[in-house]
């Protein structure tokens, strides 16, 4: 079989490397790639949103099938394109992609459902914002997030009301989002440890993965400006049996909403969660698999993916059991210095050549060849994961490895999955 794998960054490097492994497979293609996907992938210069042409390849190259990684062209309707050309996708629908790309449709999808979730009130006139907030407690934290999809940057969490102020201001007057701020959601805040569930889905029934926590602040101890994460660990050990089953419960509403509202959805759910004492609620859904997330999780698969993409598509989920290896996963980001701002790229990386841990493996995210070299080219810039017994033994391999690489101005957080090894929830 020959796939495509559509994306540039590290989680499409993981994906990549999990159909690498499938005695099914005998090519993948990336479109449009990176240094790390090169070396396991043919790399196709076509940009994601470039439907025309990636249909083309498609048919030329006789394609089985095409994963998507990212929420760009998810939200554009790449599923609903290539379907009209009869062509198999991993990916849901635009109108299912919705359930990431807009936070006010998202919201009444939960609301609609039972699906436990913050108290919000939607906006599309700031002065109508301005007014709500006139009455918001001074000193009562607010959540102020974009409607649209905006780079994991369309969270603002306000430590009261003038802050709520601000953030409004900054999305609809200021544009700091652009469109993505056009219109806005002010909802209540939520107290507690966040996790992410994943899940496989068909449209039918789910099969979900490991629960993870990642970090998402750029500096030690949750400091500084959210990033799109600067680590990931599997599984986390506050996701207990107890509140797993209470999870799948909320999980299970949302597929059942999904058949109710009869939209086409194959892929990959993302369910972000918060827990408030011992009660779980529903933060943001993400249509695909998170990043770093993906580096963290699938390295624990142990069934084909491959087998997995094909029982989606042929909605047979059901009748695939999805196995998991019972060790323990952590990953960590090196970032480029300066990053989530400003930051140069172009930097020579050396030391990668040194990891030869078979527990171990380097995902690249943004990272290219030039001229034979490979150089520093995103923000985050490599995805370290070690899997072990023990999550201490996981950590201090990971570590050890990370130590090996260098390139200029790398940084990364020294205290990735500190939560499991210390048994703190937040």
């Amino acid at each position: 079989m020959k796939v495509l794998v559509i994306g540039s960054g590290g989680r499409e490097h993981a994906v990549c490397s999990q159909f690498s492994k499938s005695p099914k497979i005998d090519k993948i293609y990336c479109a449009p790639g990176n240094g790390g996907t090169s070396q396991i992938a043919e790399n196709v210069d076509i940009p994601v949103s470039d439907f025309d042409k990636l249909t083309d390849f498609v048919r030329k190259n006789k394609i089985d099938f095409t994963f998507v990684g990212p929420e760009v062209p998810l939200s554009l309707g790449i599923v609903d394109y290539f379907e009209a050309e009869s062509l198999k996708i991993i990916g849901p629908s635009k109108s299912a992609a919705r359930l990431e790309s807009s936070k006010i449709y998202s919201k009444k999808f939960m609301q609609k459902y039972g699906i436990p979730t913050a108290q919000y009130n939607s906006f599309v006139d700031i002065d109508d914002a301005l007014k709500f907030l006139e009455s918001w407690e001074e000193n009562r934290k607010a959540v102020v997030k974009a409607d649209g999809l905006a780079a994991g940057k369309g969270v603002y969490i306000c430590n009261g009301r003038e802050d709520a102020r601000s953030a409004v201001k900054q999305m609809m007057e200021d544009k700091v989002l652009g469109d993505a701020g056009t219109n806005i959601i002010i909802e209540e805040y939520i107290d507690g440890p966040e996790l992410s569930y994943l899940i496989f889905t068909d449209g039918i029934s789910y099969s979900v993965m490991p629960a993870l926590q990642d970090h998402k602040r750029i500096n030690d101890n949750d400091k500084g400006p959210n990033t799109g994460g600067m680590g990931a660990y599997a599984p986390a050990p506050s996701a207990t049996a107890e509140l797993n089953k209470k999870v799948d419960d909320i999980i299970r509403k949302v597929v059942n909403g999904i058949k109710a509202e009869k939209l086409d959805y194959k892929g990959v759910l993302y369910v972000g969660i918060i827990v408030n004492g011992s009660s779980p609620y529903v933060l943001e859904f993400n249509c695909r698999f998170g990043d770093p997330e993906t580096q963290a999780v699938l390295p624990l698969l142990d069934t084909d993916l491959t087998d997995i993409c094909s029982a989606i598509l042929n909605k047979e989920l059901l009748n695939i059991k999805i196995n998991w290896e019972k060790e323990f996963s952590v990953c960590v980001v090196l970032a480029s210095g300066g990053y989530p701002g400003s930051f140069e790229k172009g930097f020579e990386i050396d030391g990668i050549e040194n990891i030869n841990d078979r527990n171990t493996v380097v995902f690249h995210a943004g990272t290219e060849l030039k001229n034979g070299r490979l150089v520093t080219s995103g923000g985050r810039v490599l995805g370290i994961t070690s899997t072990a017994d023990d999550v201490k033994s996981a950590i201090d391999k990971v570590y050890s490895n990370v130590k090996l690489v260098f390139f200029k101005n790398m940084h990364y957080r020294k205290d990735i999955a500190w939560r499991a090894l210390n048994g703190e929830q937040n």
